[in-house]
């Protein structure tokens, strides 16, 4: 098929690339000139494992190419993607305006039968509103608005795409839903199902999805934070939850908060969406504030390790990204932590192996950005892990604690055996177990304990 995907963003960019790998003619168009030329150029302005490969492959062969005009881009199209953001407005609602008035656009240039699928994540009753535009200047026979939300998980998103769980596609026109079977049967070859319903029931089941995996993180968080004064491990909790069929082993691991561009976004959307038809959806509020104050819990153990006293402290941070394989940082819990240490009179060292351009553009030289995770122990006082990359899993221990001013590591990701922090005389804290080693202050008489 001929396809046009309007917006090239994380989203927008893996459904073009991941659609042209299957054969199909895809274009690309942004109003952003520069970001158009670079990636004409070849260069990709997101870091996704995998991507970068099909991107090459698929450019070069002709099936993806990149434009600023929107109608020369969707002249020839088939179906066209709109993948464009929705950021939180102030009162939490997403902000339809970018996708509003593409579709308005869209009203005066398109000439013949189009699909017009709505691929960013957006409130119920999207679909209808996005119709309602493109009817201002043609027939209804011209075209048909599909909700097809996407499922993407960062880090693994072009396999997501490629052999995803379920294809969710609502619309209510027979055509339509043709084109679109059409269009991810070879995505579904081993019999995973691509799921039909209405356009209003598509749009919820993305914002349902993510809410309760979201919910299910700020409920292990809490029992994390219970399990430390019951003297329980979060651990043992996990793996005795995990086994149940009924509840499964994913999205159970404790940690410092959810972050990205998606949970906070759709939790706060998925809210706002309730309370605008008068329900109080008491749950969704409790998720969002057990996720704030969970962003705090590391720098608040910091905070109490040294008394509340952290002028001239140094602290050691690995970990930048809102989770590993990304270089994301929207909404990431190392931000939030960086900010109160920094506040409290901390100075910061940090490392991470994708996400310290993004950091750098918005802490300057507020904090020190190192080029391997070593060089940031360097007259540290601790250590702080908030981002569980792969790197960080099996450090050169003997290493870490001759570097650190105090043999000290806060893990906000739970990477570490217990009974091996003690074998190395670490004092250690982490989410939801108990802590290893005497409190502080550590450093009595300048010996270091």
């Amino acid at each position: 098929m001929n396809i046009a995907v309007v917006g090239t963003g994380y989203v927008g960019l893996v459904t073009g690339t991941c659609f042209a790998e299957t054969g199909n003619n895809v274009i690309c168009v942004d109003i952003d000139e520069k970001k158009v030329a670079r990636l004409r150029n070849g260069e990709i302005p997101i870091f996704e494992p995998g991507l970068d490969l099909l991107f090459e492959r698929n450019t070069h062969q002709g099936r993806l190419k990149f434009t600023t005009n929107l109608a020369d881009a969707i002249e020839n199209a088939e179906v066209i993607f709109l993948a464009l953001p929705t950021p939180p407005g102030e009162d939490g609602s997403a902000d339809l305006s970018y996708i509003l008035g593409v579709a308005e656009d869209l009203s005066t240039i398109i000439k013949d039968y189009k699909v017009v699928v709505d691929k960013s994540t957006v409130p119920v009753g999207t679909a209808e509103k996005v119709h309602a535009r493109l009817a201002k200047n043609l027939d209804e026979n011209m075209f048909d608005v599909v909700s097809n939300p996407e499922f993407l998980r960062e880090g693994v998103a072009v396999d997501d795409f490629l052999k995803p769980d379920r294809v969710v596609i609502g619309t209510s026109s027979e055509k339509a839903r043709k084109i679109m079977k059409q269009l991810y049967d070879p995505f579904v070859r081993q019999g995973n199902p691509v799921i039909f319903m209405d356009e209003r029931s598509a749009e919820m089941t993305k914002y349902a999805a993510n809410s309760y995996l979201a919910a299910r993180i700020s409920f292990m968080n809490e029992i994390a934070n219970l399990c430390e004064k019951v003297g329980a491990n979060v651990d043992m909790v996990r793996k005795g939850m995990g086994s149940d069929s009924r509840i499964g082993k994913r999205f159970l691991f404790p940690g410092v908060g959810y972050g990205g561009s998606c949970f906070p976004k759709d939790v706060q959307a998925l809210y706002k969406t309730a309370g605008e038809h008068s329900y109080d959806f008491k749950i969704l509020n409790s998720v969002m504030n057990v996720n704030t104050i969970q962003k705090t819990v590391l720098s608040k153990k910091i905070k109490n390790y040294f008394d509340g006293n952290l002028q001239g402290k140094t602290i050691a941070i690995w970990g930048l990204a809102f989770k590993p394989n990304t270089d994301d940082i929207r909404e990431a819990p190392a931000l939030y932590i960086i900010d109160e240490l920094l506040d409290a009179g901390a100075k910061i060292q940090a490392f991470d192996p994708e996400a310290m351009k993004n950091v750098a553009e918005i802490y300057g030289d507020r904090i020190k950005l190192v080029d391997n995770q070593y060089d940031a122990l360097e007259g540290a006082d601790v250590l702080a892990i908030i981002t569980e990359w792969s790197i960080f899993r099996t450090p050169d221990f003997k290493k870490v604690t001759s570097m650190l001013k105090t043999n000290t590591i806060f893990d906000g990701r739970n990477l570490y055996d217990l009974e091996k922090m003690e074998e190395l005389n670490v004092h250690y804290e982490s989410i939801g177990r108990n802590v290893i080693g005497a409190h502080a202050p550590h450093l009595q008489n300048g010996v270091n304990h």
